[in-house]
This record gives structure tokens, sequence and C-alpha cells, in this order.
């Protein structure tokens, strides 16, 4: 895949020193979240620490984690994850010391997948997928059965999402970011597709925020008011790239506004194609972020296609950063995640501060088998 066309318009103000949520960051580009499926036992090594520390070098102003497995017995689905619990912490903190050393800023993300975790899967494929509903997880091979959870479930998955979040203060990240967005566990609470509860977890838009809520209140619990968290959330699902949370911006704030005052500090907003608007109904131009942050008066993260000619998931739409002058222009953009663009090149920052980004190393899904 080719990088994205030449820089024509002034994308300064994304090497300006900025402040969010009480970090202060020298840029606003940060690494976007992916896994990459290279910790067999479950454990960060040396060279996924490496990994990390190139990036930085390269520009990246904050660093969001590949997907990390809270301790819970369901959370896990996908070999090669690291987790975030048990002896995979010494890992972690080898990660962030590197980090550090190099004078980035790094928050774990915290994952439970949910009801993507179907019947067989390791380590203990003794243990089902769980999720607010049955058989939530329409995207599985023969729809296979998922547990509705149970109140003590659910108490259980919160106390780990807190026990993940104390541990990354402990040692030394600079903030969390819970994994709300693509269909997975709490996601799946604010879905009517998937979360048919009819007890206090599930109900109308608004009803159904209560578990999202809850695992936020409890990690700002456990780190007190001033830790970072961010919650990555989306409108698609990787069970259907079309569904919407909310068809409107009345009800997106319905939606997110109880979640962002349960503690939040930060608003990820994934998008498989950042420059689009979010709802051209009410406003031809203003993206999701632009949205998000007059709705909840949070700073967000913009993600979606940044840096590639071919931007999001069966699509050959063309994206150019070029689409960035507008929404920074608004005031839309706090801060700006990088994907494969990063991913391919660890200098990418730097070559586009330059304004030659298409002079780097362009990303081939062949860089997936390898930590570059």
């Amino acid at each position: 895949m080719k990088w994205g066309k030449s820089v024509s318009v002034d994308l300064s103000v994304l090497f300006e020193p900025t402040r969010v949520a009480g970090m202060d960051l020298p840029n606003r580009l940060v690494m976007a979240p992916m896994s990459r499926y290279f910790c067999a036992d479950g454990i960060p090594h040396a060279e996924v620490a490496e990994y990390y520390r190139r990036r930085v070098e390269g520009g990246i102003g904050l660093i969001l984690s590949e997907a990390t497995y809270i301790d819970h017995p369901a959370s896990e689905c996908y070999d090669g994850v690291p987790r975030f619990h048990g002896a995979a912490l010494d890992g972690w903190k080898a990660v962030i010391d590197t980090v550090h050393a190099a004078g980035g800023k790094m928050m774990p993300q915290l994952w439970h997948v949910g009801s993507f975790r179907q019947p067989g899967m390791a380590p203990d494929p003794s243990v089902p997928g769980m999720g607010p509903s049955v058989n939530t997880n329409a995207a599985a091979a023969g729809d296979a059965p998922t547990v509705a959870m149970t109140e003590r479930d659910i108490e259980d998955v919160i106390s780990a999402y807190a026990k993940a979040a104390a541990d990354a203060k402990r040692l030394g990240f600079d903030g969390i970011e819970l994994h709300g967005a693509h269909g997975y566990l709490i996601d799946e609470f604010l879905w009517s597709r998937t979360n048919r509860r009819s007890d206090k977890w599930g109900g109308d838009h608004v009803e159904r925020t209560r578990f999202a809520c809850a695992v936020i209140a409890a990690c700002r619990a456990a780190t007190g008011p001033d830790f970072p968290i961010s919650m990555r959330w989306s409108q698609w699902k990787q069970q259907d790239y079309t569904v919407k949370l909310a068809e409107t911006p009345e009800i997106l704030g319905e939606i997110l506004g109880p979640i962002a005052d349960a503690g939040l500090s930060i608003l990820h907003s994934s998008t498989r194609r950042f420059w689009e608007p979010a709802f051209p109904d009410q406003h031809p131009d203003r993206i999701m972020s632009g949205w998000v942050k007059d709705l909840t008066g949070l700073p967000t993260i913009t993600v979606g296609g940044v840096g590639l000619e071919q931007a999001g998931i069966k699509t050959s739409a063309a994206a150019s950063l070029d689409a960035l002058e507008g929404p920074l222009s608004r005031g839309e953009i706090d801060l700006l995640a990088v994907g494969r663009a990063v991913l391919a090149d660890p200098n990418w920052p730097q070559l586009l501060q330059r304004g030659c980004p298409e002079t780097g190393r362009g990303f081939d899904k062949a860089q997936l088998e390898t930590l570059y």
C-alpha cells in the first residue's frame, strides 16, 4: 500500500507542543493501537519494547499500545496478544521504561473481547465467550453460542479493568485507554443488537451505557482524579461496518454524555475514514471528533486512514493528507492517531513534518510479520 500524497497544506499545528488531559505532549501525533500478535506467551519481550522505542524516536508524541487482555477468563480470543496482568506486567514495565528513556509517553489499551471469544479458543477451551446476551457474535462461524453474563460476571470484569488500570499507574504508564469499540465487550453493552438484557444493564440507548460507565468509574477510583483515561469508541462494528450507535448528533450526545461524565479524560473516535462528515445532513463537513468535542466537552483523538492512499477495509477511497486542513482549522482534531503509516515507517512523523511523507517506506502486509 502506497503512502499518502505529498502535503500541499500547512499542517504545522500538528507539531506544536500541546497539553491534553494533563499530559504535556511534544506534538499532536498518536500511534494508534495495532495488534501485532508477537507475544506467544502473552508477555511483551525486548523486541516489543524496541518496536515502541523506534516510534518515539521517529516523532510520535503519544503511544497507545496494542490491545492487551485484562485478567478475566473470557477476555482472550486471539493467540499472541499480550496480557496486562500476572507475569506480563514485568514485560510491560520494561516497555514503559524504554519508552520513557526515549522521551515518549504511552498508555496501554485494556481489552475484553466479549463474545468474540468462542468455545474452544485458547488458552482454556472450556471457557465460553461472554457477552451481555446469548449469541451476540453474529460474525462467528456458525454463530456459536455465548454465555449471557451474570451479575457476578459483570462485577468480576469491572474489577479486572480497575486492577489493570491501577497496575498501569503503578508501573509508570502515562494513562490508560479502554477498548470500547468495534463490537467487543464494552461496545456490546452499548449496541442494541448485542445487548438485549431486561435488567439494569440493558434498556434504551442511555441505559445501555451503564456498563461502560461502571468500568470507567472503577478505573477512575483505582487511579485517582488526575490519571488520564481514554476510551476508544466507534459507530461501526466488526460484525457490521455500516451500523451506527447513533443516527443523529442528539442521540450520540445522550450516549456519550454519561460515559464522559463517568470519569473519562479523552474520547478516541474510531472511524474508517477520518475525513468523512459524521452527520452530513446536519453539517456538510464536520468530522466525528468535532461532534464529540462539541457534545461532551472532552478532548478527542481522531483516527481512520491517515497517511494512506487506500483507507479503511474493502474500499478504494483516496485519502489525501490535505483533507486534514479543514478539521484542523476548525479545531476538530486535538490528537491525530496514525496506524499503518507509522507501522510501516517509524520515521513517518518526521517525514510529514518535512512535507515529504511519500518518500518513506510504504505499507506492505508482509510487514505484519515483523516488528520493524
